[in-house]
């Protein structure tokens, strides 16, 4: 086997920027390449951060980088088909390369478990690194649309947004949301085990439309059930009262109302939690994930695409 490069765009910094180090990798093999690309840099930082406006030639780059990725691997991941069909759309390429794998989180960390304690109240979580699609500015709205109906919310994270938010939360004078910093990825479990609801994202670009998250996977894998907003990536995989409970984006009085829904019915929370989480369990372990990855080395062994 040939096979000798898996490159992933799952950077922690300046915003998965893997597909503009890609073409570097060709001037030092020609081995073939599986690039887990997860999100584009064009995205990312033009649709998302919004860090250049989309007809600047900073996102002209950002895009050739993403589509050099493309055209430089043997094939590339994305994790819904929904995302492959618009990489497809904006950079005019066909889907042949392409090969959906869902995101995965690690179970051994990530899992159901019997909460330590709780507050006493109905408890709503969120975790993030405070990207504007995540929209919390929605969450601390709907926070606040449910002021005096004994729920509480936890935020974990700080982030891009985190600034903004929180002048938004001190204006609106919030006493039922509780900031915490970023945790241990093991404290957050432990945090997550004793909530009664988990979040998605919100947001109100167009980014929101084109991505699961690994926040999504997480709550599923912890067997919380999750309120996340309306789009393809997450039908893909998961379905609305079954698995997961839909609203629509940027949409604060939604979400409350969702919140007040699974606050009470008890019945609804606990099906959409064990849905959520026999969906996990099918296509988002660490197991399945492998077995994708494998399944795809083993493609790209035995064909000549």
């Amino acid at each position: 086997m040939r096979l000798g490069w898996r490159v992933s765009a799952t950077s922690s910094w300046s915003g998965f920027m893997d597909s503009c180090f890609l073409p570097f990798v060709r001037l030092i093999s020609r081995k073939p390449v599986l690039f887990d690309m997860y999100i584009t840099t064009l995205d990312v930082m033009v649709y998302d951060r919004a860090v250049v406006q989309p007809e600047s030639w900073r996102a002209r780059l950002y895009g050739l980088c993403d589509w050099l990725s493309y055209k430089l691997s043997k094939r590339v991941v994305l994790e819904s088909q929904s995302h492959i069909d618009w990489f497809c759309r904006t950079f005019n390429t066909d889907a042949a390369k392409f090969r959906r794998i869902f995101l995965a989180v690690d179970d051994e960390v990530i899992h159901p478990r019997q909460a330590a304690g709780t507050t006493g109240k109905f408890l709503v979580h969120f975790h993030g690194e405070y990207a504007p699609f995540h929209g919390v500015k929605y969450i601390l709205q709907a926070a606040n649309l449910l002021h005096g109906q004994e729920i509480e919310f936890q935020i974990i994270g700080r982030g891009i947004t985190y600034e903004a938010d929180q002048k938004l939360a001190a204006e609106l004078q919030l006493t039922n949301v509780r900031f915490y910093d970023t945790v241990p990825y093991a404290r957050l479990a432990e945090m997550m085990a004793q909530t009664d609801v988990c979040l998605g994202i919100f947001g109100d670009n167009d980014r929101v439309l084109r991505v699961t998250t690994n926040k999504v996977i997480e709550a599923i894998a912890m067997g919380r059930p999750l309120i996340t907003a309306r789009n393809e990536p997450v039908q893909e995989l998961l379905t609305h009262k079954e698995s997961v409970y839909l609203v629509p984006r940027a949409d604060p009085r939604a979400l409350a109302d969702a919140i007040l829904t699974l606050r009470d019915q008890p019945a609804l929370r606990a099906k959409i939690g064990q849905g959520g989480f026999r969906v996990f369990e099918d296509h988002c372990m660490l197991r399945v994930l492998g077995e994708g990855f494998h399944h795809v080395i083993e493609e790209m062994d035995g064909d000549r695409l």
